[in-house]
């Protein structure tokens, strides 16, 4: 059995394990950092995502947006480093709503999202002046967002959008990249500095004296390591229970289609698009008799939640574009290989067509698509953990939920402070497990406001 040695050992190769091991290695010159995954890098959830970033989230607190906004830093920093080598954009979050009882909830949120630290909210009625966000790039763009109530501004730069929409909130700080790339720029820069990826699946971790002493794995190798790092996405219980520690999370499936748009009716200059209501599918009158007469497919002719959303993937001549819609959210143990559900492109579409009614073009044949998916693991209130376990030595950056790539940055950050004993940000503690020890937190528990996850 062979046997070495580590400073720190990090377990799961995704975005949150590279992101840890890049400033350990690169930022604070840790020696002997072995970044352990049997499977590729990158090749588990990070790379099922959208890609998207958006420092546009809720209270209660600004610890969501200060994390969020500390991350785009970092992003931003790399992406003028590497020539913007995984181009990032900034071309935002556009949500939409043809209900105008939702104008209000929109104008709070983008007050809200201020007093928090997003950036200030604009609102454009009567012809007010309304900068749209360039194609490319990310340099010298807004912040906050545009709350657009006009409807001529409105048609003038989406004219895409269902002519039944009244209001358009278009969060700026937002965007999207090439997660694979970003995710292999840190983890060069990280080799570079003599951080070793291993080939392995983490086994069990040796505790004696109550205290991380070994890692052992499916290769018969024991690593002896002062500090082990959990980065396992949808397999951190599982790890933690190596430790003796439950964590409180659990897991979600979520899917993405990606389809083929030959017919070019996808806006390709496009923000992200997210429809904010709720909606009923666009059947035909005899689809809806046909689908009434099965248990299987009537809950096709319920009533949908919002929150569809899609963006054009690839450059001015790619004829491809990605579709979101988590209408589940059921917990679920994850599994592998992911069982896909067989209506969800067309349902995904279909709902789609809402927001965006050229797409209809495509009922009676779905264009072609590819279809992936991973699991959300998440906290009850959908914040990370980052932070010390309480086996000393023992140390979790997990629970990303899909925002994963956009924390990333930050989250390795924050995890390499804690390892290296250096100072915190104020945020720090939003984002410990010990948050739940402590009884004014169980209480803001009971009464948690929207997730702001998509």
């Amino acid at each position: 059995m062979a046997h070495s040695s580590a400073n720190v050992v990090i377990c799961g190769a995704g975005i949150a394990g590279i992101s840890a091991a890049y400033h350990l290695a690169v930022k604070h010159g840790v020696k002997n950092v072995v970044l352990v995954d049997e499977r590729t890098p990158l090749s588990l959830t990070s790379d099922k995502s959208t890609e998207c970033y958006r420092n546009w989230w809720p209270g209660p607190g600004d610890a969501m947006v200060a994390l969020m906004n500390r991350s785009i830093d970092i992003i931003e920093d790399l992406a003028r480093a590497s020539d913007n080598l995984f181009h990032l954009n900034r071309r935002g979050y556009l949500y939409a709503t043809a209900d105008p009882a939702r104008v209000d909830d929109l104008r709070r949120a983008g007050e809200e999202a201020a007093t928090l630290g997003a950036g200030a909210l604009r609102v454009h009625t009567n012809g007010s002046a309304y900068v749209p966000s360039p194609v490319e790039g990310f340099e010298n763009q807004p912040d906050g967002a545009d709350l657009i109530l006009d409807p001529h501004t409105i048609r003038k730069y989406f004219p895409y959008l269902s002519e039944r929409t009244v209001a358009a909130l278009h969060a700026r700080r937002c965007g999207w990249l090439s997660a694979q790339q970003l995710g292999m720029y840190m983890l060069e820069r990280a080799k570079e500095r003599g951080v070793n990826f291993v080939d392995a699946r983490v086994e069990a971790v040796d505790t004696t004296g109550g205290r991380v002493r070994a890692v052992q794995l499916n290769n018969g190798a024991t690593v002896t390591a002062d500090h082990f790092v959990i980065a396992a996405g949808p397999f951190l219980k599982q790890v933690g229970k190596m430790l003796g520690v439950d964590l409180p999370v659990f897991s979600e499936l979520h899917i993405k289609v990606a389809f083929r748009d030959d017919a070019r009716v996808f806006p390709r200059n496009a923000p992200l698009l997210i429809w904010l209501d709720s909606q009923r599918l666009p059947w035909t009158e005899d689809e809806r008799a046909v689908f009434a007469e099965s248990e299987e497919t009537r809950a096709l002719l319920n009533e949908f939640p919002s929150g569809v959303h899609a963006r054009p993937e690839g450059g001015a001549a790619s004829p491809m574009f990605l579709v979101l819609w988590t209408y589940h959210t059921k917990h679920v143990e994850p599994a592998l290989p992911i069982r896909f559900e067989p209506h969800y492109p067309e349902i995904a579409l279909r709902g789609l067509t809402t927001m965006l009614p050229g797409l209809k073009s495509y009922f009676g044949k779905l264009p072609r698509l590819t279809m992936d998916g991973g699991y959300y693991t998440k906290t009850q209130e959908n914040r990370p953990l980052i932070g010390r376990l309480p086996v000393p030595g023992a140390y979790v950056i997990a629970a990303l939920s899909g925002y994963g790539i956009m924390a990333s940055c930050a989250a390795g950050e924050l995890l390499a402070a804690h390892v290296t004993g250096g100072p915190l940000p104020a945020y720090a503690p939003a984002f410990a497990l010990e948050r739940y020890a402590d009884p004014h937190y169980q209480e803001l528990l009971k009464n948690w406001g929207a997730s702001g996850q998509l």
